[in-house]
């Protein structure tokens, strides 16, 4: 049992049950981050809201599978199993490779990503470390991969944040689902009226 008991979904502010329904209805389970953070209705909205402007942006360079390596690879410095976890299998399905998320965790200098990415991730493990050591090598070195300083920013920003919630999950003992485990390393089983062609479901 977590460190926190759950809220009754029921219970929740409609605007939250909703966004969380909705979670669940496209992934097929409630990732338990969702949950554990609706206890405090004002911080889960904020919480979201900051979530959603960095992640699912459609402006600057980053792809889907950038971001969710700089959070698995600074979530994985900062010793959170929860981030860990459930980012390394987001990741998995965005890069469509089922060892990467495991390598980056581990170490991504040795990982199976490009110059690019291992550049993107030096600066945001600068970020997450030894912030205050960042100069202006730090951004030429990004220039040279052809990053822009908004996109820095965007790096940097995602670190940040997910340091808050690399610290929140693991000082409540927040345990990733089960279902994080297997995302993106065994294909998901197709319908069986998609499986066999002309053959409905019984």
């Amino acid at each position: 049992m977590p460190r926190y008991p759950h809220p009754d979904l029921n219970a929740l502010p409609e605007d939250i049950r909703q966004r969380i329904l909705e979670v669940q209805e496209k992934s097929g389970f409630i990732p338990n981050v969702f949950l554990a953070l609706a206890r405090r209705p004002a911080e889960w909205r904020a919480f979201f809201a900051y979530h959603d402007a960095l992640m699912l942006k459609e402006d600057g360079s980053l792809s889907k599978g950038d971001r969710e390596m700089i959070v698995t690879a600074t979530s994985a410095a900062n010793q959170c199993l929860y981030c860990v976890v459930a980012h390394g299998a987001i990741l998995r399905i965005y890069e469509k490779k089922p060892l990467v998320a495991d390598q980056v965790a581990v170490n991504y200098r040795k990982a199976d990503i490009t110059p690019r990415q291992r550049a993107m991730l030096d600066f945001a493990l600068k970020v997450c470390e030894r912030s205050h050591e960042i100069g202006d090598a730090d951004f030429e070195a990004l220039h040279a991969h052809g990053f822009s300083d908004e996109d820095a920013w965007d790096i940097a920003a995602i670190t940040a944040f997910f340091g808050l919630s690399n610290r929140m999950a693991s000082f409540s003992d927040m345990q990733p689902n089960a279902e994080f485990y297997l995302l993106g390393r065994v294909p998901r089983a197709k319908p069986a009226a998609e499986a066999a062609p002309g053959q409905g479901a019984p």
